[in-house]
Formats: structure tokens, C-alpha cells, sequence
């Protein structure tokens, strides 16, 4: 079925814009839907200057962070930097470690198992950190709702300072400071809102901004030393990775660092990141967001999901060139190994989906449980359950009476919101809108999956399950030149915020037959033709239209515009999206 497509309108001034800031007109139309109408917003979109990011001293909490992290340099005292496993949090733990190993500091890392401790700060982790000897220690992308394990640390006489960007509970815990883009405090340790301009900083971003503002503590002032430079310049890639991966909104300074630090990554000074990249097959030319999305990032989670995310954190700051390379090996190991549990989890889910008839139309939510399902690789399987079901979707991996789970969202749906409603059922859970995890006894799955399904069902009309299309503009093929898509390159990196542009034809015609192509046949090669103009297109999983496309002649494609060098010579070529033919 053809998806609901949401076209934008045409934007009058685009032709005088276009010719005001040196664009094609396409283009101008592509920044003025992303809200960037005037001449400075536009400039600084197309050219994001390191000078634009806030100053650390604005971010709620870095510079009382900062103060107490850079005393316990100087005291030679005990740091241990507690991060989370996936890829926001290992680059933020990699970026605070090397800042502060930068200074001579005696510091450390820990990092959960994914598996056995799951997500947040644990009172017997830090129990065990504090018997170890830290005395300080600083959390990355976790801890706002650690009261417990925060009061822990207070009775055992060990600082703690948070580190955060994630939803907090209705009481903070106990920190000698709380970093964080959304919150401030009212006083009496409530949560408070931050008037931070940028509220959805990653965690990576956060640690970023808290070694800048250490850097500057230890120097003594705003320009920090040349040394120090250099340790925040090394550290934008890892701060890249993190905010591209996390998905976050990709605008503000999140686009800063996400454009700078890709720009630094293929001549990256860090062994790790270099034996990671060589893994990838990325270290010549230059590297995207989509390299990021579905090669760099999966390699790092899969240390946490198949095996312990320490390794991760170990190939972006301890590593030399041998052991990265070794760990890099091990990664895509890993990576290969959580793909084939992957499949296998994802066919027996549909299975269940398709056979139980979960996706009927009085069913807006889907709730799946298993114990033969691997706990690490659930919350990607629930991302592509919602991509073919269009329904909100939580997966739960139980094992001895307890059952940890993983959603993700679809549409505007609120997943935390949705737990919070069902929170009886649950032990813990958290997270944000759009994802979120859980923990609950294993009785409780079946009235937790009774309950969702109520609050999918209340919240989310029929209308709501047909999914939307965002498209930029219609455009005519003739409007699609060499310089207007090569200008589009200068809208990366694509991610939330910024979606990766798409368009749509009016009604063309197909011109000769399309071809179905590829290993297996499923993907669907044609050649279009309108007004003179010809482009070809490629639809990938899509090979099933080309009867339809042969039967009706013409359609209209959904599409993104991709650039293809074959024996020196470019073109312009359509990767389509979606199809709709006439009635």
C-alpha cells in the first residue's frame, strides 16, 4: 500500500532566496522546510563555525562539574568515570578519560553489562567502585534517576558528580553536581527547567562541553592550552559518533559538532578510532552520517550487546594501533554474530505477529515476550517490527521469573509516557519518547502487554497507523541538475532534525521495462522519462511494483536524489522511496 505522502508547499520566495544566498532554488526551498528563512540562520546552517557552540559555562551544572572534577586532579585523588554502553555513552566516557589523563589524573572506567546489570547506576556497581578506592565518580549519559546508588556514595563519603541527558524522576539524586541541557534545580532538589538554548545535547555532547569546561578550570581560563586543544579536537569525532548515533536532533550545535567532528574523523589521531574505521572499510575519503548510522555505530553497540562494552571503551582510549586492530576484529565479530540473532529474532517475532494477528486494526500496540530471545539485540529488532507493523512496539526477553525489555516508538506516540501509565507492571523502566527500556516480573507480562495495547489503543486513531511520507517538494526531473544535488551535500549530515532529502515527481512515463536486479531479484531497476528529461531509478525491496508499473505505464515517484559515478562519468539517479499510480 502507498504510504500518506505529507508534500510540503512551495515556498514564494525560494527563486530570491536561492539567488541571495548562493543556492539553487531546490536547495533553498530544502533550508526554508527545516524553518531557516533568513539570511543568517541559512549561513550558519550551511557553514557551522566551532565559534557557535555555547560556552560551556551556560550548560546547567559544567562549571560546579568542573571545579570539583579539576581539585581532584590536582589532589591526585580517585576518579572513575561510570558511562553507559551504547555508543553515546561509550564516546562520552572516551572523551572525559582522555581530558583528564590529559591533565595526569588517576582515573578510571566503568561501564554495566548490558545483560546482567542493564541500563542506569547501580548501588552495587558503585558499592563496588567505592571499596575499590574511587573517590570521585563522574557519570556520562546516565545517572539523573540514580537516587538510590547517589545516596550510597553519600554514606560512603564518595563525590558524585551526574552527567545526563535523559528523562529525570520526580526527585534528583544527591550530587555534589548535576550536568544536564534540560535541568536546572529548584533548590530543594527537585527538577527544574533548564533554560539552556540547546535541550537536546547528547550524552556524548554533555561529557564534550564538561571536558571543555575542566580544560578551561585547569588552565586557568576561557582559551585553554594548546594541549588541551588538540585533546577537544581529537575528542569532536567520538562527540560525532555519539550525537549521530543517539539520534538526536541534528541542528543547533549538535550539528557542529556532528559536522566537525565527521570532517576530523578519517584523519583521526586515536589508534582505536583509526583500527575502526580501517574495519569499516572507511579510512580513505570522507565519512557520513549513514556511515556512522549502519557501520561505526553498530560495531561499538555490539560489543555491549553480544559481549561487554568495556571493549569498546577500551579501543577509544587505552588502545594502541595493534590492540585496536585487535579489538576492531573482535568488534565485527560481534556485529556479524548480533545480525544473524537479529534475523533470527525478527522472523520468529513476525511470525508470532502475523500468526496471533497482533497488527488487527483493534490492536494499535504490539507487546512480545520470549525466553529464547537474546536481551542485547531486542531493542533494534522493535525498530524494524515498527517499520513493517506501523505500531508502537515493546520486546521482552525473559529469563528466571524476570524479563528485560526494549521499545521503540511509531509516529508522535509517547513510549516514557506510555510506560509511565503502565508502571504498575513494571519494576523500572526509562528512556525517552521515541525508545525507551523496562524491566518486570515475568507474571506481569501478560497484564503489562493487556495494558499497553489499552493505552496504544486510546491514544492512537486508525489514521494514525498509515504511515506519512515527509516529502520537500514536487519538482520536475529537469530541476534535478548536477550543482543543484551536489549543493545538497552541504545540508549533511542528514539524521532527526534534518531528514535526508526527498522528493516526488508529478505523473511521468516509464520509458522501455524496468528490470528486476540484484542477488535475488528483489530489488527494481527503471528509466523514467518527462518532458524530454530521462533519470533512472532504483528502488530497493521493491521489485513486486514492476508489474504494476509495466501495467499502468506512468506513476508518481517519492524519491531521493542520489549522485552516480560510473567510468568517470556522473549522473543523477532517483533512489525511490514509494510509488503511486493511477486510479
Amino acid at each position: 500500500m502507498s504510504k500518506r505522502w505529507i508534500i510540503e508547499p512551495p515556498w514564494e520566495g525560494s527563486a530570491e532566496a536561492a539567488a541571495r544566498w548562493g543556492v539553487s532554488p531546490l536547495v533553498a526551498q530544502l533550508l526554508f522546510n527545516r524553518g531557516l528563512g533568513e539570511l543568517s540562520e541559512a549561513e550558519s546552517f550551511l557553514a557551522p563555525r566551532l565559534k557557535d557552540l555555547y560556552p560551556p559555562a551556560r550548560l546547567p551544572g559544567a562549571q560546579d562539574a568542573a571545579r570539583i572534577i579539576a581539585e581532584a586532579v590536582r589532589g591526585g585523588r580517585r576518579v572513575v568515570i561510570y558511562g553507559d554502553y551504547d555508543v553515546d555513552g561509550i564516546t562520552g566516557v572516551a572523551i572525559l578519560w582522555r581530558v583528564l589523563t590529559c591533565a595526569g589524573a588517576n582515573v578510571d572506567f566503568y561501564v554495566p553489562d548490558r545483560i546482567q546489570e542493564g541500563y542506569g547506576l547501580h548501588p552495587e556497581a558503585v558499592r563496588g567502585l567505592a571499596e575499590a578506592g574511587a573517590e570521585l565518580i563522574v557519570t556520562v549519559d546516565c545517572g539523573v534517576t540514580g537516587v538510590e546508588a547517589a545516596a550510597l556514595l553519600r554514606e560512603r563519603g564518595v563525590t558524585l558528580i551526574i552527567t545526563d541527558h535523559h528523562l529525570a524522576g520526580p526527585a534528583l539524586p544527591e550530587a555534589a553536581a548535576i550536568v544536564h541541557p534540560r535541568l536546572a534545580t529548584d533548590g530543594a532538589g527537585a527538577p527544574a527547567s533548564s533554560e539552556y538554548p540547546n535541550p537536546d545535547l547528547s550524552g556524548s555532547g554533555v561529557a564534550f562541553k564538561v571536558g571543555w569546561a575542566v580544560a578551561q578550570e585547569l588552565c586557568g581560563a576561557e582559551r585553554v592550552s594548546t594541549e588541551m586543544k588538540d585533546v577537544l579536537t581529537d575528542a569532536l569525532p567520538l562527540a560525532a559518533l555519539g550525537t549521530i548515533a543517539d539520534v538526536v536532533p541534528l541542528v543547533d550545535e549538535n550539528r557542529i559538532l556532528a559536522r566537525h567532528g565527521l570532517t576530523e574523523l578519517p584523519r583521526t589521531r586515536l589508534p582505536g578510532l583509526a583500527a575502526l574505521l580501517e574495519s569499516a572499510g572507511l579510512s580513505r575519503g570522507t565519512v557520513d552520517g549513514t556511515d556512522v548510522g549502519f557501520k561505526l555505530a553498530p560495531r561499538l553497540n555490539a560489543a555491549g550487546r553480544m559481549g561487554h562494552a568495556r571493549l569498546a571503551v577500551e579501543l577509544l582510549t587505552r588502545a594502541d594501533t595493534a590492540r585496536g586492530r585487535e579489538i576492531a576484529r573482535v568488534l565485527e565479530q560481534s556485529n556479524r554474530a548480533r545480525q544473524t540473532v537479529e534475523r533470527q529474532i525478527f522472523r520468529d517475532a513476525c511470525e508470532r505477529i502475523d500468526g496471533r494477528r497482533l497488527a488487527a486494526d483493534s490492536r494499535r500496540g504490539i507487546v512480545l515476550a520470549s525466553s529464547e530471545w537474546h536481551p542485547g539485540v531486542i531493542g533494534i529488532v522493535a525498530a524494524r517490527i515498527v517499520e513493517r507493523y506501523s505500531r508502537p512496539t515493546i520486546l521482552i526477553s525473559t529469563n528466571e521469573g524476570e524479563g528485560q525489555g526494549s521499545g521503540r516508538t511509531f509516529g508522535s506516540f509517547d513510549l516514557h509516557a506510555a510506560l509511565q501509565a503502565c508502571a504498575t507492571h513494571l519494576t523500572t523502566y526509562g528512556g525517552h519518547a521515541k525508545a525507551a527500556g523496562l524491566k518486570l516480573k515475568t507474571s506481569s507480562v501478560e497484564a503489562f502487554e493487556e495494558a499497553f495495547v489499552d493505552v496504544a489503543n486510546r491514544r492512537l486513531m486508525p489514521a494514525d497507523l498509515v504511515p506519512g511520507l515527509r516529502i520537500d517538494a514536487e519538482v520536475p526531473l529537469s530541476a534535478l541538475t548536477l550543482e543543484a544535488v551536489d549543493q545538497i551535500s552541504r545540508l549533511e549530515p542528514f539524521g532527526q532534525g534534518n531528514p535526508r532529502p526527498r522528493f516526488c515527481t508529478g505523473w511521468i512515463e516509464l520509458s522501455g521495462e524496468p528490470r528486476c536486479v540484484g542477488e535475488q531479484g528483489t530489488h527494481m531497476q527503471v528509466l523514467f522519462r518527462e518532458n524530454g528529461a530521462q533519470m533512472k531509478g532504483i528502488g530497493f525491496g521493491m521489485a513486486s511494483l514492476a508489474e504494476d508499473l509495466k501495467e499502468h505505464r506512468r506513476c508518481r515517484a517519492a524519491f531521493e536524489p542520489i549522485l552516480n559515478t560510473y567510468q568517470g562519468r556522473t549522473t543523477v539517479e532517483m533512489k525511490l522511496v514509494d510509488l503511486q499510480f493511477p486510479s
